[in-house]
């Protein structure tokens, strides 16, 4: 077990800011979850109603571009630029052409076992798409899916997981990283050289904290948004886990989920309010792999 390095509790004004508050904005940004970066440097995010926004790179403006009309979670990029969306309502990821607006169910499932809570897509290199099913509150069960381009899937991880949330390549593309949110904890699973899910390895412990994005960035660092309390964890390449960022008060950093980076920046959504923020991390964030090309 590893424990939470000791930190101070205060948000470092300098490095922490509000990217865009839609608390007043018409379309309003309700409560936020999923964000990605758009490789113009757009930061898109999802509602819960099921918009898909794009917010400009300044983040001056902010437009509601498709909607799944149902609850959107997690979100990736693929480098056609096509949106992949978990939907908590549809138990299905969708795909949005991001030029066109154009919605379609992409996959609910993988023959014999349905999804029940898609919750997070990531790319591989090699184009597959994995996402996690955190399945039900409160009940443990599989796993980890994944699909090709076409939607055609399997459960590649069928082992209980406590809430599967969360996932990241890590740097070598050889393990899939998964944040474990009501087990209070981050494991790695091997991508084995045919493909095939290896076995768990522990990564680590987030005692009092339930982990919800993950990212990282080019020094193998691992950044953990924690739905409560409001912070955002990193943890070295050793395991070691300090709190990076953290507020009490849960106003800028207000229940920070999912995690993505532009350069050295940060963004989270946050599940609690109605803006993105931006943290100042010193690190370049690590390139997404893979996806359709």
């Amino acid at each position: 077990m590893t424990d939470v390095a000791a930190t101070t509790g205060l948000l470092d004004e300098r490095r922490a800011s509000v990217f865009f508050d839609g608390t007043l904005t018409d379309p309003q940004l309700d409560h936020p979850e999923g964000l990605a970066v758009h490789r113009d440097g757009s930061v898109w995010c999802g509602g819960e109603r099921g918009q898909i926004f794009r917010v400009d790179p300044d983040g001056r403006s902010i437009e509601e571009v498709a909607s799944t009309g149902g609850f959107c979670l997690g979100m990736a990029f693929a480098p056609d630029d096509d949106l992949l969306v978990c939907d908590l309502k549809h138990a299905a990821v969708f795909r949005v052409e991001t030029r066109t607006g154009r919605v379609e169910r992409f996959a609910d499932g993988a023959p014999g076992q349905r999804l029940r809570i898609p919750n997070y897509p990531a790319f591989d290199a090699g184009g597959r798409l994995y996402v996690s099913d955190s399945h039900e509150f409160g009940r443990p069960g599989p796993g980890v899916f994944r699909f090709d381009r076409d939607g055609k899937g399997e459960l590649w991880y069928g082992r209980e997981v406590t809430f599967a949330n969360g996932l990241a390549l890590g740097p070598d593309g050889r393990h899939l990283y998964v944040a474990e949110t009501f087990a209070n904890r981050v494991f790695r699973i091997p991508i084995r050289d045919d493909g095939s899910a290896g076995e768990r390895e522990e990564v680590a412990a987030t005692p009092g904290a339930w982990p919800d994005g993950l990212a990282f960035d080019v020094a193998g660092n691992l950044y953990v948004g924690c739905y409560e309390p409001s912070q955002v964890l990193r943890i070295d390449p050793r395991g070691r886990v300090e709190v990076l960022f953290r507020e009490w008060s849960a106003h800028l950093l207000a229940h920070p989920t999912n995690l993505a980076f532009r350069g050295t920046t940060m963004f989270t959504a946050n599940l609690g309010r109605w803006h993105l923020a931006r943290l100042e991390v010193g690190v370049e964030g690590l390139p997404l792999a893979g996806g359709w090309r």
